[in-house]
């Protein structure tokens, strides 16, 4: 499996994914329909070991956004649904018996924000809420162990039992735009693509410093970008930030200065909208930079009104962070004083910039409660926004963000499409086969954007050995598929690279654009030819 798959990249840590997903009382967003439409009633299900013997399950909800709260099957605040034991399976993974549970919640209006915890008891015994014990956070552990190559726990410590896990879900009617249906997205690196206003590379050696890419200079190629057929352009971070790729925001009220600022990102704009195409932003709403004021006053302060917006705890590092890099501290999305000022923040964007929606880095991170209020909010101020995750997971997982998102990235067909053509470790049959499957798996109106290669793996190129034939293959193969398609910028004039991201870094995939007589031109027409074909 590649790279990408980080928390499933090997047997060993499968395993502990579905022993995590399987221990105490969880219910990971199983529901029933996933994407409530006004008016259906609800079904939702939980699972529950055998080491805790529930005798009792009881859902406590609320109709109006309010927190819902309840112990031993009484509400004190909002309603309560019992649920019924449904059946006794076995699971020889776990080397168990589970006890799924199923309750249903009334059908409501269009707009309702419906929140519900879970909870069950036996005799004598103390309630535990769902998801007790947490499943992510045992799945992290087992990941960062792996890279570490340190044992991997499969068993690990369960965590605090007086937990709970508030689900929600808005009952509507929301749709991802009809634009986005079939775009052709391009997605690039705003450090790597060009210098713009006739300026030359402030340096081309060294891949973790910045090279001097700037929107000026996306704005001086959007002629570029609409003869090759792109309908829509997925730009890097473009907030302050001391990094070259940006997902550490010290302010995500301004466009990094060094990338142009807020009049270079305002022409961007302007002119991909002149020529009929559409802007997205790479919104990180996972994490921060640890130069960021509300995260520095929260550190220094344990009274600070932000020190609630961080997880702080006695780990090694002292607080939450992504994959556990101290210059990325994890925001806490559950309060709702920092969820009300990230939605906020993508709001403005949207109003005062016109850009025509986000993708949503680590979406996982978030999960999908966050979303449930994110995405509505995004459409109040622009309703054909386009607002779809990075969730790098297995398609089940994935499935949780219907009704939550417009859809999220296809690592699925990524992989597939990389070991049929790049690799060869697939047939065409076989990857026919997982093809058939995998569109029957998720409706059509979540859109599940296509690619060959990205920001965070090796470039098609790459893998290939430098393969063109193979490349055009695949992207044959891609530019058919149904959905958004997704070309990583420089992938359509033959840009590789020259080392493994396995041995150096991410930002070895993050080469600089070649322009002019460094392109090849015959790839690049043949690209073009594709995306008439596909757009005709």
């Amino acid at each position: 499996m590649e790279f990408i798959f980080g928390t499933l990249a090997n047997d060993e840590l499968k395993l502990a994914h579905h022993r995590a997903k399987r221990r105490g009382l969880q219910h990971d967003f199983e529901l029933q329909p996933r994407d409530p439409q006004p008016g259906q009633a609800v079904t939702l299900t939980v699972r529950s070991s055998q080491e805790l013997g529930l005798e009792r399950l009881a859902c406590y909800y609320t109709r109006d956004g309010s927190e819902p709260s309840g112990r031993r099957g009484v509400a004190d605040n909002g309603e309560v649904a019992a649920f019924e034991s449904a059946e006794v399976v076995w699971d020889s993974l776990c080397w168990q018996y589970l006890t799924h549970w199923r309750a249903t919640l009334p059908g409501q209006p269009d707009g309702t924000m419906m929140r519900y915890c879970i909870g069950g008891w036996r005799e004598g015994s103390e309630e535990v809420f769902a998801d007790w014990p947490d499943a992510r956070a045992a799945t992290e552990s087992a990941a960062l162990a792996f890279f570490s190559q340190e044992p991997i726990s499969q068993d690990p410590a369960p965590g605090d039992p007086d937990s709970k896990t508030v689900f929600t879900y808005q009952v509507d009617t929301l749709k991802a735009p009809r634009w986005a249906e079939n775009a052709v997205i391009y997605h690039l690196f705003i450090d790597r693509f060009h210098p713009g206003n006739g300026r030359e590379w402030r340096q081309t050696e060294d891949l973790q410093d910045f090279c001097g890419g700037t929107l000026w200079g996306v704005r001086d190629k959007l002629d570029y970008l609409g003869d090759l057929g792109v309908t829509c352009i997925w730009l890097s971070p473009t907030w302050v930030s001391p990094s070259h790729h940006g997902y550490d925001a010290v302010d995500l009220g301004r466009v990094e200065p060094r990338l142009g600022g807020n009049e270079a990102l305002r022409a961007v704009v302007e002119g991909a909208h002149e020529r009929g195409m559409r802007i997205l932003l790479d919104l990180a709403c996972n994490h921060l930079s640890d130069q960021h004021p509300y995260f520095r006053d929260a550190l220094a302060d344990p009274h600070s009104p932000y020190r609630k917006w961080f997880h702080f705890d006695d780990s090694a590092v002292g607080y939450r962070a992504f994959f556990n890099v101290p210059a990325m501290p994890q925001l806490n999305l559950t309060n709702p004083a920092a969820r009300e000022w990230m939605t906020s923040i993508a709001q403005r964007w949207l109003r005062e910039f016109d850009v025509d929606g986000y993708r949503l880095d680590y979406a996982s991170g978030p999960g999908p409660n966050f979303w449930s209020y994110f995405r509505p909010a995004c459409k109040e101020a622009k309703a054909d926004c386009f607002c779809f995750g990075e969730v790098v997971d297995a398609p089940d997982a994935v499935r949780r963000y219907l009704g939550r998102l417009d859809g999220c990235l296809d690592f699925q067909v990524s992989d597939a499409l990389r070991r049929t053509f790049a690799r060869g470790s697939w047939t065409i049959e076989r990857y026919r086969r997982f093809l058939v499957r995998h569109l029957k798996y998720f409706p059509a109106d979540f859109l599940m954007p296509s690619f060959l290669d990205n920001h965070d793996m090796d470039r098609f190129l790459f893998i290939a050995q430098g393969d063109k034939e193979a490349l055009r293959r695949a992207a044959a193969a891609q530019l058919a598929l149904p959905g958004p398609a997704i070309i990583y910028y420089g992938t359509e004039v033959g840009l590789g690279q020259t080392v493994s991201t396995r041995e150096t870094g991410l930002h070895a995939s993050r080469t600089l654009m070649p322009w002019g007589a460094e392109q090849d031109t015959e790839l690049l027409e043949y690209y073009r030819r594709l995306i008439r074909k596909r757009r005709n």
